[in-house]
């Protein structure tokens, strides 16, 4: 497998996680382990890093680049969302860092045939865990138009979510919707002409709508959250890197609470409510004031960071 990913925001990654020799660091989303690498190379020679991803074929991705490294790397095939539950079945402590690059990887978009590009035609999956039963196709050809539409305005801030929700319910009743560019051409029709050729490619909002959808992507970063900062030791720093506004709003109120108040409650996302039961003191400091975006001239050479806002906390 070759290593066709590139990181993002690297050199920012490296300045707010800090490490040092001999230091132990998570990286909870580690995909191909592009910052992973970089990460295991400054803590050397005997710091750990312990990788996290979802999708097992991305844990054999890791394995395989990171081999010269394997006597410092833990890889877990899980969700980040139990990150506090790993970390103690393993023992995996002290923790003087934690990454979180959010998103799907560059392999999962040009190699895992799931469809998560509107640029192929693929079958509608979206799945990061195969073994998980919703897939984007169940949602476009089972769930009530009105549930559709809600998916596509909570999840992709998408301005014609009804349209769009109308043309499906009407076109799965002809013929089941099972490929990208079958959904791609239903969207196409739903959408007024004008607003087909913009910046942004018409059917974006929907896709990244469903593969939220599918993999619960907001309400597993809320719950997330307050976990990495109690399992950071004092003096740890947590990093977040989001890529579109829902995420970057979760990350920037949690942040906010836990500095002004140093109490972890769940955080809100827009599946969920805030509960005000006490739980676990936590002193932070908020090392971004505002979120670390690319220099044009990374935009440049990774497109994909052009949407990349990075944010950092440091554990008191």
């Amino acid at each position: 497998m070759k290593n066709i990913h590139t990181p993002v925001l690297t050199k920012e990654v490296l300045q707010y996680l800090n490490p040092k020799p001999n230091e132990n660091f998570i990286d909870a989303t580690i995909g191909e382990a592009g910052h992973a690498i970089e990460i295991l190379e400054k803590s050397k020679p005997d710091g750990r890093l312990l990788g996290i991803d979802l999708d097992p074929e991305q844990i054999e991705n890791s394995r395989l680049i990171t081999d010269s490294f394997k006597e410092r790397i833990i890889l877990v095939n899980d969700s980040y969302v139990n990150l506090k539950e790993i970390v103690e079945k393993i023992n995996f402590k002290p923790v003087h860092g934690i990454l979180l690059d959010l998103g799907y990887s560059s392999w999962q978009l040009e190699q895992s045939k799931r469809g998560f590009s509107f640029s192929k035609d693929e079958i509608l999956d979206m799945r990061y865990n195969m073994q998980s039963i919703l897939t984007a196709e169940k949602i476009i050809n089972e769930y009530p138009k009105a549930q559709i539409e809600k998916i596509l305005q909570d999840y992709g801030q998408e301005h014609f979510a009804r349209q769009i929700a109308n043309k499906i319910s009407e076109q799965r009743k002809i013929k089941k919707i099972q490929s990208t560019f079958q959904l791609k051409a239903v969207i196409e029709k739903a959408i007024p002409p004008k607003f087909r050729h913009g910046k942004i490619n018409f059917a974006t909002r929907t896709f990244q709508a469903l593969r939220i959808a599918v993999n619960e992507e907001l309400n597993n970063l809320a719950k997330v959250l307050p976990d990495a900062v109690s399992v950071l030791s004092p003096g740890g720093r947590l990093v977040v890197i989001s890529f579109h506004s829902l995420e970057d709003r979760i990350v920037k109120m949690f942040f906010k609470q836990i500095e002004k108040e140093g109490i972890i409650y769940p955080v809100k996302s827009s599946q969920s409510k805030v509960s005000r039961k006490a739980g676990q003191f936590n002193r932070v400091k908020i090392l971004t004031p505002k979120p670390v975006m690319a220099t044009s001239e990374e935009v440049l050479i990774n497109a994909r960071s052009r949407s990349a806002k990075l944010r950092a906390l440091y554990k008191i």
